[in-house]
């Protein structure tokens, strides 16, 4: 199944979570491959924003780190898929405090 091109809405929780899991696309990278693997072109679809030299970055360190390896298409190794409950914890808490943290950053920007 096609990855959604709009799973990374501007507005989403995630540009707004504290919360980071390895550089600034890492996240998206281990959502994106939640449902399997993928290849890199793919990854570009819901990942628009992203340039092609960054998602290399991305992808080069998440597989240093043992979390993606890269065959015919990346994919997550089980340590990998070991990071979906630690994130989704992280996706509840900022859907939990979505309202504290736009008023601290509204509060930061004016203050």
């Amino acid at each position: 199944m096609p990855l959604d091109p709009d799973m990374f809405d501007p507005v989403c929780p995630s540009t707004l979570s504290p919360i980071r899991f390895g550089d600034k696309w890492s996240g998206m990278v281990i959502r994106c491959l939640e449902g399997g693997p993928r290849r890199f072109s793919e990854l570009r679809i819901p990942l628009r924003g992203v340039t092609a030299k960054a998602l290399t970055k991305s992808l080069r360190l998440l597989e240093r780190d043992g979390l993606v390896t890269r065959g015919t298409a990346y994919a997550l190794t089980p340590l990998g898929r070991s990071m979906l409950e630690p994130m989704n914890a992280a996706c509840a808490w900022t859907a939990e405090h979505w309202d504290e943290l736009l008023d601290a950053r509204e509060g930061s920007v004016s203050g």
